[in-house]
Order: structure tokens, then sequence, then C-alpha cells
């Protein structure tokens, strides 16, 4: 193209190319710190007073700036995530609580024995776990400082450990493990979680206390001290699965509702894992390669960490949480159904005519009697030529002999074999 066939742009495209290049330097370079080396008129005062109320518009005055993301309506991130937390910490108390009393009002008398206890208290770690991990949310909605990095560091791995934990433990009791039988589920539970507790307060003993060193980490840190919690989140992955394909190829008898009931709540327990496996691997991915990848390494770590928190949460509620409740009070209340009773096909009915009283063998038209018509002979005969026999009942099913024809002076045993050579044995 040559310089004499160039025509100016129109004047609405140069507007616009404007307006797009203003855009991109206020939004790159927002106006946050005010050099102290330049003079400003009271325009420019105004003007930077009214930009820094848009900046934390929602929030109080005075208030800490590492708080904003509590309030700030321009970071929208951190008032939907503070919404969903605050409404999972809510429903998951509310779900404990009511497990709870349900537990105290309706199973008492099947707790001894029955092993009702060992699963309440398994569903009490778990729902705990969630709780708390939408409760550490506002941990990371509030910028990092000295109060916020320890418990970050301890807590993140800690709650995680335990869910986990707990869903690992589920898999094995499903899988018929004689360790996660009864109160060996939340037994079990603790255990896997108390590994996890140890590393996190050894590394933060060892930072802390011994080196003297400030709470700072890395993201890469960060990961490493998830590797417990990996390696049981990818053990409870392959039970659960094991504990669907074994539901799904069992074809022993063991109730309609007891076989469905075991199938759904292995298929809900490995869907629950696996989508947790998905959330992990893409928050990973992200802290430590995607969002120095494109630019948002230091802005996107803590609402990262925070998206993580609240959709696992969310994920445990109501992959686990709310599904094995509901199905374990499907089941107590199955177990609690008294037998089937057939007394009206053994006892009278008043509705029915005829059967209002309950009838005796001489009033069953299926006996006969035994003498018959004797009763007329034996008046033919006369009465003193021999006691008068009563009447017995004869069933049309039984032989000939009748038990009243019996005489309790003669010998009915069967006679047996008996050898003369007494010196044998």
């Amino acid at each position: 193209m040559t310089f004499s066939s160039w025509k100016p742009p129109s004047p609405p495209l140069l507007l616009l190319l404007l307006f797009l290049s203003q855009w991109n330097s206020t939004t790159s370079n927002p106006p946050t710190t005010i050099a102290s080396n330049t003079t400003s008129s009271p325009a420019d005062t105004i003007v930077i007073n009214a930009t820094l109320e848009e900046a934390v518009w929602g929030c109080g005055a005075g208030l800490d700036p590492a708080y904003r993301y509590l309030c700030d309506r321009h970071a929208v991130w951190g008032v939907v995530l503070e919404a969903l937390a605050s409404l999972g910490f809510l429903l998951s108390a509310g779900l404990l609580l009511g497990l709870l009393l349900w537990a105290l009002c309706t199973c008492r008398r099947r707790t001894k024995g029955s092993g009702l206890g060992g699963t309440l208290a398994a569903m009490t770690l778990f729902l705990m776990a969630t709780a708390g991990l939408f409760a550490l949310t506002f941990a990371f909605i509030v910028r990092l400082g000295p109060r916020t990095c320890p418990v970050r560091l301890f807590l993140f791995g800690v709650l995680f450990a335990l869910a986990f934990g707990c869903l690992l433990a589920r898999a094995m009791a499903l899988l018929g493990f004689a360790a996660a039988r009864g109160w060996g589920e939340p037994a079990l539970a603790l255990g896997l979680f108390t590994v996890q507790v140890v590393i996190g307060t050894e590394w933060l003993l060892v930072v802390l206390v011994r080196d003297g060193l400030p709470c700072e980490y890395s993201q890469e840190e960060f990961v490493m001290l998830q590797i417990y919690v990996l390696c049981l989140l990818a053990a409870a992955l392959l039970l659960s699965l094991h504990a669907v394909c074994r539901s799904c190829r069992s074809y022993g008898y063991t109730g309609g509702n007891g076989r469905w009931q075991g199938r759904n709540a292995a298929a809900m327990l490995f869907l629950t894992v696996l989508l947790s496996a998905a959330i992990w691997v893409v928050w990973i991915v992200m802290v430590t390669w995607g969002n120095g990848r494109i630019g948002r390494r230091p802005r996107w770590d803590d609402p990262v960490l925070s998206v993580v928190l609240v959709a696992n949460g969310w994920v445990f509620l109501m992959g686990h949480g709310l599904t094995r409740v509901t199905l374990f009070c499907q089941e107590e209340a199955q177990a609690k159904e008294g037998p089937l009773s057939f007394a009206g096909w053994t006892s009278p009915n008043a509705e029915i005519p005829g059967l209002s009283s309950v009838k005796e063998g001489r009033e069953n038209g299926s006996f006969e009697n035994d003498v018959g018509t004797g009763k007329g002979r034996r008046q033919g005969r006369g009465a003193g030529k021999g006691p008068v026999r009563e009447p017995t009942l004869k069933s049309p099913y039984e032989s000939g002999f009748s038990m009243s024809e019996i005489d309790p002076e003669r010998d009915y045993t069967i006679p047996r074999p008996q050898t003369t050579n007494t010196s044998q044995p």
C-alpha cells in the first residue's frame, strides 16, 4: 500500500480507539498509590478520593485493607464465595445437629451392639470436616498475613485429610474390611487424620519456632505439604471404584432394598471422590503453572484456593454428607419395621360370619366319628354287656390305626436281635 492510497480513519473509529487505549491503561495500572513528589490541584484531589471510595465500594470507612475482599463489590469473587461458604457452613452444621438429635431420639435403643454408634461417629467427623472447610474459606479471602498464614498452612491439609480419611474408611467398610467395621470406621479415619496433623505441626514448629523465620511460603511448598492428602485421595478413589465394581458384579440375594441401597452408596461415594480428585488436579496445575503462564500468578492464587474450598465443600456435602444421611435414615427406618403379621390367617375374623369362634375337633367337618353309627349299635346290644366307649375323632387322612385303640397293658416295643456270645463286644 502506497502513501498516496492511505486514508485517515473516520472520527467514530478514532474515538473508539482512543477509548480502548485509555481503558486499557486504566485497568492495567490502577491508581492505588499517589506519588509524593507531585503536586495536585483540588480538582485532582477530588478525583483521586472518588477513585479510592469507588475501589472499596461496599465497605465501611476505616476498614483494614486485609479484609477488603469480604465486602468490596468490585472484587465480586470475595462476596460470592463468602455467601456460598456461609450457606454451606450453616447447612453442614444444621445437618450435623439434626443427625445427632435424630440419633438420640429415635435410635437410642439400637445403639448398643448394633454398630450404629460407629456409623454416627464417622458421619459426625465427616460433617465437621466439611463445615471446617467452609469456614477456612474466609482465611483465604482475607489477605495473607502473620495471623492467616499458619491457619492456611495447618488447617487446609488437616481438614482435607479428615474428610478423605472418612471417605477411605467408608470405602473399606463397603468392601467388608474387618478394621472398618463398627467403631473401627471412625477410629481408622482419626488415625489417618492424625498423620497430617503431625506433618502440619512439625512444619510450623520447624519454620516458626526453631528457625524463627516469618510465615512465608511459595505455592510449590504449599503443594508439597499436601502429599499425604493426595495419597489418601488416591487410595479412596481406588477403593471406592473397587466397591462400585464389586456391587455391580454381586448377584447374591441380600434383599431388594438392601442391595440397591448398597449399590447407590458405593456409586455416590465414588462420584464424590472422583469430583474431588478433578478439583485437586485443576487447582494444583493452576497454582504451580497456570497462573504464572497467563500472567496472573500473585493475584489469582488466593481466589483459586478459595474456589477450591467452596467447590470441594459442596461436593462433600451433597455427594456424601446429605446422601449418606438419607440412606442411613432409610436403612434404620426399614430395620425398625416390625415383622409381617399372619394373625389374620390363623385367627378368626369377627367380620366374616361363621368365624367368630375357634372351632374344636368335634365341630370340624374334616374329622369323622371313629365309631360312626356305633352308638346306635351299642344301644341295640344293651347297656349291661360292656363299657360304652366314647366316640373318638378320626381324620380322613390317617391310617386305620387309631390312637384310642392302644391298650396300655400290652407291649408294643419292637424286638431287637440279641447275641448269645457275651465274650464278644
